[in-house]
């Protein structure tokens, strides 16, 4: 069983759910700190050839906090104007209808944590994208919070009976993979392989946020984008 384990992130980028698609699970590291400036709660959009920022604001977030209790400013203040920044960016897109639909119905979800929110736009995504992928909060059945870094990611794979756990490559950094093989688990990295897609205009913008790549392409070419990638020790 593959296993990958990450933090939430806002309508992230396509190498994030290529490294869903490689595994049978995927676990949500959503009781962990909170980091600012990072991908939680904001991504990019494109507009005009430009990457552009899109963000959800917070009350008063802090990195003391978990992912899992972070409180977003009522959407009555920004819901809205974030609309209007898709539609703007992407109103001529092919895809734009069923995709801007996909996004409003995360955003118009009945939560005030943004968590949450960012767990709903990854499994969106995926149930869009027809990926089979299971999803897990760490914050519900693993009662493992006392530990920390490879320890508990370890404790994760065992009581989930993973013979491999993936990983971004910047998690070489992170992790070793004799650690892994003491307890019978691979430990193997995604790496992306380049590609471009036509983002209707005239160069290529890499890393925005799938939404992005949702607009320009088809379900099955996004599938085709995914497997992109190889996973290595």
């Amino acid at each position: 069983m593959k296993l990958a384990l990450m933090q939430p992130y806002l309508f992230p980028y396509i190498g994030y759910f290529q490294l869903v698609s490689k595994v049978d699970r995927f676990v949500f590291y959503d009781d962990v700190n909170y980091i600012k400036n990072g991908w939680i709660n904001r991504n990019r959009l494109g507009l005009n050839g430009e990457p552009r920022y899109f963000t959800v604001p917070l009350n008063n977030a802090s990195p003391f906090q978990k992912i899992c209790d972070v409180v977003i400013v009522p959407p009555a203040s920004w819901r809205r104007k974030l609309y209007e920044s898709i539609r703007h960016s992407y109103s001529r897109a092919p895809h734009f209808a069923a995709v801007s639909t996909l996004v409003q119905r995360v955003f118009d979800m009945d939560t005030c944590h943004i968590g949450q929110l960012a767990k709903t736009s990854v499994r969106k995504v995926a149930e869009y994208l027809d990926l089979a992928t299971e999803f897990i909060d760490s914050s519900a059945p693993y009662d493992n919070s006392d530990l920390s870094g490879t320890k508990r990611v370890l404790d994760i794979c065992i009581r989930e009976q993973a013979t491999a756990y993936y990983n971004v490559p910047g998690g070489r950094a992170l992790y070793e993979s004799a650690s892994f093989a003491e307890h019978g688990v691979q430990l193997r990295f995604v790496e992306p392989l380049p590609f471009e897609y036509a983002q209707g205009g005239p160069g290529f913008l890499p890393s925005l946020s799938i939404i992005d790549v949702l607009m320009y392409n088809d379900p099955a070419r996004v599938r085709g984008l995914l497997a992109l990638c190889a996973a290595v020790p």
